[in-house]
């Protein structure tokens, strides 16, 4: 394997290149996110939060279904909508408390397909769905979802919190299978028991409420190195990734394995003294953890296989969201 092939294939993968609108989007905005004076943190994390006083903070978080996976399976879109959006509270180390949907279908079946997903989802994930919208006469199909949880306001898990020496972490579980119309999910959950797939979003809240990790996202559409990429832009930090380190089923090879989004995965950054005790909490969940490398001063993300070395990310002129995280404690 050609480790620079390997990059250069990440590099172009369109679940990293497509984040390149967020800077666009939330330019528009300005500060108008700051309205109200509740907002601790905005744009470029897996969820925002708002100060609701004693202490806590409620997290709100959206996702549209990509389009590509509306096509291939109606229902794992609407099971998959549950997931998403259950997971960017997790990482942020919340509780999830409930969802709302948009559907946009002309197509009483497929809109059936849609809602017995996400009924799915709702039983596997203990996460109600309590309202939303339809939209019966569009000439398209789409589903978005949005969610809302809770944290103790000390507990926030960012991605902006990494610190120069922190130890870089990917857990993922790798119990689970390539699904057969979309082969860009590592589908973890659906042969799991609610107990199991829940037990996993209840251990980041409790690697967030014993303040193990110093940042944290959730490897999602940009797989797990655009996702570290993403990470260690918010934080204005570099890194290194040792390959042969990231938690694998070697089933699929690492070309694949690197772009796809898996149903229970994290990316984590931590001081030395805490990967012990954050890997125990991690795998008594099924969720196995490699320590793959180290939070650099220095604005780039490399990857390093053998006695290959590659830049993967170079900060100072590479963007992947554009979106450096504000956080007001």
């Amino acid at each position: 394997m050609a480790l620079k092939s390997l990059v250069d294939s990440i590099k172009k993968f369109e679940g990293i290149t497509r984040k390149k609108n967020i800077k666009n989007v939330t330019s528009l905005l300005g500060d108008s996110y700051q309205t109200g004076g509740r907002t601790v943190l905005s744009f470029g994390d897996d969820a925002s939060a708002l100060d609701i006083g004693d202490d806590k903070l409620i997290l709100m978080a959206a996702d549209g279904m990509w389009g590509r996976l509306m096509e291939a399976d109606p229902w794992w879109a609407g099971y998959c909508s549950v997931l998403v959006n259950v997971n960017d509270i997790a990482a942020m180390g919340g509780i999830p408390l409930g969802m709302t949907n948009v559907i946009s279908t002309p197509d009483p079946d497929i809109c059936r397909q849609i809602m017995a997903g996400i009924k799915e989802g709702v039983e596997k994930f203990g996460v109600p769905m309590v309202g939303g919208h339809i939209h019966p006469d569009t000439p398209y199909n789409a589903l978005d979802v949005s969610i809302t949880g809770i944290i103790g306001r000390d507990d926030l898990i960012t991605s902006g919190g990494a610190q120069i020496g922190d130890r870089i972490m990917v857990a993922i579980d790798l119990d689970g299978e390539v699904h057969p119309q979309f082969n860009l999910n590592w589908d973890t959950t659906t042969m799991k028991t609610p107990e199991l797939v829940q037990g996993q979003i209840m251990a980041m809240n409790k690697l967030a409420r014993k303040h193990l990790v110093n940042s944290g996202r959730d490897i999602s559409n940009p797989g797990t190195l655009g996702t570290l990429g993403m990470l260690l832009e918010s934080s204005g930090k570099g890194g290194t990734m040792k390959l042969d380190e990231i938690p694998r089923n070697e089933k699929v090879s690492w070309e694949d394995w690197l772009k796809l989004y898996p149903g229970a995965g994290f990316v984590l950054t931590m001081a030395e003294e805490n990967v012990p005790e954050c890997t125990s909490i991690l795998e008594k969940v099924n969720i196995s953890c490699g320590v793959v490398g180290t939070v650099l001063e220095e604005n780039k993300l490399f990857l390093t296989h053998d006695k290959e070395k590659e830049i993967v990310f170079d900060f100072q002129r590479d963007s992947i969201m554009g979106v450096k995280e504000v956080i007001s404690r």
